[in-house]
């Protein structure tokens, strides 16, 4: 404890660790520019005398907050349903934590939360902002930029065609999933997309395509089905598909949800999964090791996609001055009883 008998001083947990005031506020404040050893040793330090950073006070000598803004472009119903969103927020959440930063999630979805946000994102609120399932036909009423404020997106968008961000490789892992199919012997294979208005959306058509063309293949519009990445829109797409085209063979959705809801309108209609028409969906998530069959798709890893977009975002806030980073993860295709 103190010497003095009141709250322990940044000074004398510089003493405790045998290091120097500078070093030990740096680790405090969750700089990476210090060995791990002095790391541990401030750290130590810190729990040993019970030292309790003002934060009040750290915010007016660092002008940072301590906070970091998760910013989700999607309703509540989706990002609480699906899967993906759990994934990279836990990622996020964890990287963040170890950094001694907090999260604030908003969602953004409506005029009154829109004008909310736009209050909020300030440098006296947050260090840095997170962008995740940004809508490129949509518009996003902050300016981040001119604020000075260090953002990082999930995913690309055109709506910031220069800024960093971290994906995956959506368009390969597309043209892994459909090339498999073909390989299997699959000739009349159809795609649920998912929005057009996004990257990703895009993206996994464009894998599509390009798995088709390599074969010598032609890649009929009439096979390709918009969803929004939910499963009514799989058995919804699923549907229309089997109207223009019953003699389908094989489907690929661009996300888990989607060939979920396509495996149960494909039974519906009495089509046996993988004899009659083989699915592949895009995600890897855990619901796709439980259907009936079990679900070939292409994994994606989504915790580790919240973690590199926490990271790059804290190495921003610490060099503000950084060029821009882009980041794209690689994906890979599970096989299952699907197809």
């Amino acid at each position: 404890m103190s010497t003095r008998g009141g709250q322990p001083t940044l000074d004398e947990v510089a003493a405790h660790a045998g290091v120097g005031r500078g070093t030990a506020s740096r680790v405090i404040n969750g700089s990476p520019q210090v060995s791990e050893r002095t790391k541990a040793a401030v750290l130590k330090a810190v729990e040993e005398l019970g030292y309790v950073p003002n934060q009040a006070a750290r915010t007016l000598v660092t002008r940072r907050t301590g906070t970091v803004a998760l910013v989700i472009a999607e309703s509540e119903e989706r990002i609480f349903g699906e899967p993906f969103f759990a994934g990279v927020v836990r990622g996020i959440s964890n990287a963040l934590n170890e950094a001694s930063r907090q999260l604030v999630l908003s969602l953004v979805q409506g005029d009154e939360q829109v004008n909310r946000l736009g209050a909020y994102l300030s440098r006296q609120h947050v260090d840095g902002v997170l962008l995740l399932s940004l809508h490129d036909d949509g518009a996003f009423p902050v300016d981040l930029e001119s604020r000075g404020i260090p953002m990082v997106l999930g995913g690309r968008s055109q709506l910031w065609d220069t800024a960093s961000y971290v994906d995956v490789d959506n368009r390969g892992g597309a043209q892994q999933a459909v090339s498999y199919l073909i390989k299997t012997g699959r000739r009349s294979i159809a795609t649920i997309t998912g929005p057009r208005g996004m990257a990703s959306g895009r993206d996994r058509h464009d894998g599509y395509v390009d798995a088709l063309t390599e074969e010598g293949m032609v890649a009929d519009p009439t096979l390709a089905e918009e969803g929004d990445f939910s499963e009514q829109s799989g058995r919804d797409a699923m549907e229309a598909l089997l109207a223009r085209h019953p003699d389908i063979d094989a489907v690929f959705a661009a996300s888990d949800l989607m060939a979920m809801g396509a495996m149960r309108t494909l039974a519906r209609h009495g089509r046996a999964i993988p004899d009659d028409v083989a699915v592949v969906g895009f995600d890897g998530t855990a619901g796709s090791e439980t259907t009936d069959p079990p679900l070939t798709t292409v994994r994606q890893p989504l915790v580790r996609l919240g973690q590199e977009m926490a990271a790059m975002v804290l190495r921003r806030i610490e060099d503000p001055d950084l060029p821009t980073e882009q980041l794209v993860l690689p994906v890979e295709l599970v096989v299952r009883s699907s197809a």
